[in-house]
């Protein structure tokens, strides 16, 4: 959708995920839903860009979350689904208000794979 790579492996053992959307690959665009639907398509086009590196959601050590309209209702419906992808997981993360063209919720991350 730009000029960009959705993920970035560096050292063997980084990956760099670019800022994700609600992008529905079924009907190849951008959905606008609830935040947490759009959290969830959001965290699941994210867990692909993880397993074509070949890591998961269990490696990831950081989050960067973008909330076009942050208030106490939308930061809790993001955070909702965000605890219940991540479960056990709690990756150090920021959630910052910023505007967003299109689309309400972005999330870019960093996952670091074992050694081996």
């Amino acid at each position: 959708m730009g000029p960009y790579s959705l993920g970035v492996m560096a050292e063997g053992r980084y990956v760099f995920v670019s800022g994700m959307a609600a992008y529905d690959a079924a009907v190849g665009k951008i959905t606008r839903g609830s935040i947490g639907e759009q959290t969830r398509l959001t965290l699941k086009n994210i867990e692909g860009v993880l397993k074509a590196a070949g890591a998961s959601k269990a490696d990831v050590v950081s989050c960067r979350v973008y909330l076009s309209n942050l208030t106490p209702e939308n930061f809790q419906a993001m955070n909702e689904v965000y605890a219940d992808f991540f479960g056990e997981t709690k990756p150090a993360r920021a959630t910052v208000g910023v505007q967003l063209l299109g689309f309400d919720v972005e999330i870019e991350c960093v996952a670091v794979l074992p050694p081996g």
